[in-house]
């Protein structure tokens, strides 16, 4: 068989590749004791580096946002750079006691004994990201890992390859390999890296790669951290404040263009108000990105990561309004700079792929509700969202879609936000995710609690339990099964 040059040389890159990734796996691997066993002053240094450079660098890492996929510069500041600002001092003012062991009761059946937790680092880990926010999602994780004391092998994605770029000079110039260690690169990569046998992965992407990811990581019985997505409903229920949802739904569905794992994906509005609101977010989007002119001049709207990513929607798109879907704001699109306009849907079923995929785009499918029960039963008939939105002006109600659904987080009468509470923790369910992150489930997520038991020397209540198993040994268990 006959091979051209060009996949010849592909082929020893990507071999070149591996190599390199297999030395410094080796190398961070016989770093991690000593990464391991820092202090708390040590991680939040190492943390106090990072936000420096961060922010000392913030006109680069607008730049290359912009240049990946035209980015507004302010939403580059809130959901880049100040989010990551916030995780790391977030971090640093809490990491001591974070990394304390933790006593906790010990039953009388062990009398004399005192029990503790305590967190181990996992070692030596991986983070992919995705390339919806290719900076914060590729750094928000690595705070969590350095919090923790685990070297880390970092892969952001080939999607945005400024910002992957700028990732890799950024960790090259703060740490040395054998701490954290940046590979750039197509799926071949992301492969090759899976094969190595990490202490922990921590993936940022689809539930489909998450799968992918997940059965890399069982042949190395190594954890996972996997935060996916979904289709994030919101409901609007006949008592919302119609202005005050369009205004956030907008916001919500909008920012980054629609490239968001919480964007609400569809909304279900109660029948009452569902003229209203549809006009209400007509109106908000020409408020919010063409006040003066068209939603493609905006500098405040940005654009699809690719021609690929684009095609797909403009297609769920043209497949869905041929199927009787009715555009009833945007549908404007622009091949050229991957432009697709703030798009409302309405008419939409079931039988049509915008209702089946998760969107990840500016498309906002729109579809009303009689009831109350109604409205649950769309929800639960699909996988577990990772996000789901109710606006009510009535708790009680909003209370009860929280009670009867289920998705990795809520938000009432608010859109996206809750990821910007670092107290609480940001993961999926089941087809959206697996385990948590941000602030202290961030540390826990590359942190193992360690079961620590420590008896006196010579004594122990279970002595009385030893074999022989004989007739007044019997007793004393029929005796502590009574009391105990």
């Amino acid at each position: 068989m006959n091979t051209s040059p060009l996949t010849t040389d592909a082929t020893s890159d990507l071999q070149r590749t591996i190599r390199e990734m297999q030395r410094v796996f080796t190398l961070q691997r016989a770093h991690r004791p000593i990464v391991r066993n820092t202090d708390a002053a040590a991680r939040r240094r190492k943390l106090q580096v990072l936000k420096e450079w961060m922010l000392a660098h913030r006109p680069d890492i607008r730049d290359a946002l912009y240049r990946d996929f035209r980015k507004p510069a302010l939403e580059v500041d809130a959901t880049e750079i100040y989010a990551i600002k916030k995780e790391i001092e977030f971090a640093q003012r809490h990491l001591a006691r974070w990394m304390r062991p933790k006593t906790v009761p010990t039953p009388l059946t062990m009398l004399g004994a005192r029990s503790r937790v305590t967190y181990e680092p996992r070692g030596v880990s991986l983070i992919m990201a995705p390339w919806n926010y290719p900076f914060y999602l590729v750094v928000s994780p690595l705070v969590s890992a350095i919090a923790a004391g685990c070297p880390a092998m970092v892969k952001p994605s080939e999607l945005t390859p400024h910002t992957a770029a700028l990732v890799h000079r950024m960790l090259s110039e703060l740490f040395p390999e054998n701490e954290v260690a940046v590979f750039e690169g197509d799926a071949d990569v992301a492969g090759a890296l899976l094969g190595l046998g990490f202490d922990h992965i921590f993936f940022t992407g689809s539930p489909a790669v998450g799968k992918i990811v997940m059965k890399a990581a069982a042949q190395h019985l190594t954890s996972v951290t996997l935060e996916l997505g979904g289709k994030s409903p919101a409901i609007v229920d006949e008592t919302a404040d119609v202005a005050d949802a369009a205004e956030k739904l907008v916001w919500g569905k909008f920012l980054n263009n629609g490239q968001t794992c919480v964007a609400p994906d569809y909304l279900l509005v109660q029948r009452t108000v569902y003229q209203p609101l549809v006009e209400a977010l007509k109106n908000t989007i020409r408020r919010y990105y063409a006040p003066g002119g068209e939603v493609a001049d905006s500098p405040d709207y940005g654009r699809i990561v690719n021609a690929r990513h684009h095609q797909r929607l403009t297609q769920l798109l043209r497949t869905a309004v041929e199927a009787g879907a009715e555009v009833v704001a945007g549908g404007q699109s622009s091949d050229g700079d991957c432009y697709l306009a703030p798009t409302l849907l309405t008419n939409v079923n079931d039988g049509m792929a915008v209702m089946q995929q998760e969107i990840f785009g500016p498309i906002l499918p729109i579809i009303p509700y009689a009831t109350r029960e109604e409205a649950i039963a769309y929800v639960n008939n699909g996988d577990k969202p990772l996000a789901l939105y109710i606006f009510s002006q009535d708790s009680a109600k909003a209370d009860y879609v929280l009670e009867h659904t289920s998705s990795g987080g809520a938000g009432v009468n608010e859109c996206v936000a809750h990821l910007n509470n670092p107290h609480l923790p940001f993961g999926g369910i089941n087809q959206s995710g697996l385990g948590s992150a941000h602030g202290y489930y961030g540390f826990r997520a590359f942190s193992h609690e360690k079961a620590v038991l420590k008896q006196r020397v010579g004594f122990t209540v279970l002595k009385f339990l030893y074999p022989p198993y004989t007739g007044s040994v019997q007793r004393m268990m029929d005796w502590t099964m009574k009391w105990f």
